[in-house]
């Protein structure tokens, strides 16, 4: 069974996950046969290897992480490829791939100007 981590940096406040909530709540929405977890390099819970082990006793065994990060900076170059490979060499079994930070998508910086236009 397919899944997908939406994967942040995290933060002190506890205010700042509120939008990483709903989008796992709009992904359960709008993809409910496919499961989801949150994970978060450090400062929030879950961490990859705890979302992994959550995917994985829900029957998964091919799971994507998204990073929903503006761009590739430090931690995605170098922090999270070492937490993908600690969590690919724990879990053989599994299939963990990953896609680009969110940011470099077309569509995504397409949504931030439409965003935008619409404030003006």
């Amino acid at each position: 069974m397919k899944a997908i981590i939406l994967f942040g940096h995290g933060a002190r406040d506890s205010r700042w996950r509120e939008p990483f909530d709903r989008l796992a709540v709009l992904w359960r929405e709008q993809h409910s046969k496919t499961p989801v977890e949150l994970a978060f390099l450090e400062m929030m819970q879950p961490s990859l290897e705890e979302a992994v082990i959550s995917l994985s006793a829900q029957g998964a065994n091919e799971i994507t992480v998204v990073p929903v990060f503006f761009g590739q900076g430090g931690h995605l170059r170098n922090d999270f490829p070492v937490l993908l490979e600690e969590c690919r060499g724990k879990f053989p079994n599994m299939t963990l791939s990953a896609t680009p930070a969110v940011g470099e998508d077309l569509a995504v910086l397409q949504a931030i100007v439409d965003f935008g236009a619409k404030a003006l």
